[in-house]
């Protein structure tokens, strides 16, 4: 541990992670339909001026990692980054996807802000030097079956092919079988290894194969956790938001809809501003 908290540094276009603010990354878990994608869209820029937040636009053009074969995906990458460009287009927001191999990286880089690397890939090497590469942030969701401490060298990987703009997403560790638990040390933990820190809400909801075709959800703790995660000293937060959760083609028990996130977002707007105050 270096116990050294990182300063300041640009996470996407127009967004800062590490200052005063506290940077959102928000949107469905996956790209069902265009009009889908950009009605979530549109709430979200409404939520981001009503707050005055910075936020990055996510959404995923395939989720390659499902629990069932009979999962829904998204439409790939060719068509979910045509989605993506015109989110920005409309909406003028910075964006954020997935990347699963090394091959997608330069492709998706062209269009989006942050380059993400799922929690199932946070260790892999080629995928990791691959995206820090194209110069793009990279945000990494840390595994669940990763330590807080294990994160420095995934962030020393990054940084080895000299890209510094790198976070890292709490998502909670596995506990047992079918459940999740968030270590609220885990943020001071990895701040003082120099590790800007996310808490993604939604993800740390879920109930992993739990359900009757695969994850499974307890939506009713995400204020509760979320509130806990700032206060503990999350840099940023990470949260899916759809337009008409229950009927989501994917993680339909953890995302939330969009006024459920507006006040969820104006209350940890509020502890993030006690927490500042308590440091200054």
């Amino acid at each position: 541990m270096t116990d050294r908290a990182p300063g300041p540094h640009e996470l996407a276009r127009g967004v800062e992670i590490g200052g005063d603010a506290l940077p959102v990354i928000a949107g469905p878990c996956v790209i069902e339909t265009d009009e889908t994608t950009f009605l979530a869209a549109e709430k979200i820029a409404g939520i981001a001026r009503r707050l005055n937040l910075s936020v990055v636009f996510k959404a995923s053009f395939d989720k390659a990692n499902r629990s069932s074969i009979r999962g829904f995906r998204g439409p790939g990458l060719q068509q979910g980054l045509r989605v993506l460009a015109e989110v920005r287009r409309r909406h003028q927001l910075p964006l954020l996807t997935d990347v699963h191999e090394p091959s997608q990286c330069e492709a998706v880089a062209a269009v989006v802000d942050v380059l993400q690397i799922p929690a199932f890939l946070c260790r892999q090497t080629d995928l990791l030097i691959a995206a820090a590469r194209t110069g793009r942030a990279v945000n990494v969701k840390k595994g669940q079956f990763m330590a807080p401490d294990d994160m420095r060298r995934v962030v020393e990987k990054i940084r080895s092919a000299g890209n510094d703009n790198v976070t890292v997403t709490e998502r909670g560790a596995s506990f047992g079988y079918h459940d999740l638990v968030v270590d609220m040390r885990s943020f001071e933990w990895m701040r003082r290894d120099g590790i800007h820190v996310i808490y993604d809400v939604t993800h740390s909801l879920q109930l992993p194969g739990a359900g009757a075709e695969g994850t499974g959800g307890q939506r009713d703790f995400a204020e509760t956790l979320a509130r806990a995660a700032v206060a503990a000293g999350a840099d940023g937060v990470f949260l899916e938001i759809h337009p008409d959760p229950e009927n989501a083609l994917s993680d339909k028990d953890t995302q939330l809809e969009p006024a459920r996130a507006e006040r969820l977002l104006a209350s940890l707007l509020a502890i993030r501003a006690a927490v500042l105050e308590s440091r200054s």
